[in-house]
């Protein structure tokens, strides 16, 4: 399976990389080593020396620079060999590590793993919900065993939520939902909104309903290659949505491999901010959701495809759908053309 190569992937919360700390997380079958410089700039490299290819990550951080655990080979964070210990000293022209553009935005450090010259930090998916001075913002991070292409049909067909998370975040009006999938370029809309609903018990409450009926809306938006902003709000039934309560949150897919993702995620509130019961409650109501109903079908469907390829098993497609079918097959279109591409330059 190929790769969107040319598009910005997420690679870890900021805080996952603190000041002079480093860490390694291999995304797209690729390890790379993170590291946060004395000026407190993120740097991201391959995490592997070009002498031999001992992980860099085993070594030791000598100020703003490592070395090289196998033969002291010494690296600045932007890849470069600095130091050689061995005989006379001389430094190879290509004693390199390979190193990718990072850029930090919305609480997150991102990485473009293509063409270095072609990284435009523009092109970044504005995120609603992730500015701390704004929200109070519960998040988190998953590592699933499943392709990310399965994880990003989850958030785009929002129908299964009546049945996989029964009673916590579904009910019935799911299934009779207003579904209105539209196309922009590249990115994919799929907005659903049900009327006149009693929300599940922990929704309620999240929202203060008191019990009475609401709109809902669900609306996703599809940033190839898998990442997402859901926006959920309510209002009373019949009135409009500018009175009524948004939770704007993320869900961002980064492949580890062919068959693992990244799964990072944030649900955000601009009211009750400083409840730090309902806080908790969320957090935990989050981690059933994802870790223990999410989790365990996503794994499950990506084991019973036995390594075959999505498309050649024909699924059955349902109106409902719509938007997670028209994600697959942008994706599978930008990567071909970027491999078409990449084939003329050569």
């Amino acid at each position: 399976m190929s790769f969107l190569r040319n598009c910005w992937y997420v690679a870890a919360w900021q805080d996952e990389i603190p000041d002079g700390g480093s860490f390694h997380r291999r995304i797209l079958d690729e390890d790379i080593l993170f590291a946060r410089d004395a000026q407190g700039a993120v740097h991201a490299m391959r995490n592997r020396c070009p002498h031999r290819f001992a992980p860099l990550s085993l070594g030791e951080r000598i100020g703003d620079v490592i070395e090289c655990p196998y033969h002291g080979l010494r690296f600045d964070l932007d890849g470069r060999c600095v130091m050689n210990p061995q005989g006379d000293g001389h430094i190879p022209p290509n004693a390199k590590a390979q190193t990718y553009p990072v850029e930090e935005r919305h609480m997150l450090v991102w990485i473009w793993m293509g063409a270095p010259d072609r990284a435009d930090p523009a092109t970044i998916p504005a995120l609603a919900g992730l500015d701390p001075d704004r929200y109070a913002i519960n998040r988190g991070y998953m590592h699933t065993p499943a392709n990310y292409e399965y994880m990003t049909d989850n958030i785009m067909d929002l129908g299964h939520i009546e049945f996989l998370h029964k009673g916590l975040l579904g009910s019935e009006a799911v299934r009779r939902a207003e579904v209105d999938v539209k196309q922009d370029g590249d990115i994919v809309h799929s907005n659903r909104l049900t009327r006149n609903e009693i929300l599940p018990p922990a929704l309620d409450a999240l929202y203060e309903c008191n019990g009475a009926p609401v709109d809902r809306w669900l609306d996703v938006t599809w940033y190839p290659p898998g990442n997402m902003q859901l926006v959920v709000g309510v209002t009373g039934a019949g009135q409009p949505e500018r009175i009524g309560r948004e939770t704007p949150g993320a869900h961002l897919m980064t492949p580890e491999t062919r068959d693992s993702t990244h799964y990072f995620w944030s649900n955000a509130r601009d009211f009750r901010r400083d409840d730090a019961v309902l806080h908790a409650a969320l957090d935990e109501g989050f981690r059933i959701a994802f870790e223990h109903q999410d989790k365990p079908m996503i794994i499950a469907q990506h084991g019973a495809l036995d390594g075959e390829d999505f498309w050649d098993l024909h699924p059955v497609i349902l109106e409902s759908d719509a938007g997670a079918v028209r994600a697959r097959r942008i994706l599978r279109k930008l990567i071909r053309e970027e491999r078409e591409t990449e084939a003329c330059r050569r």
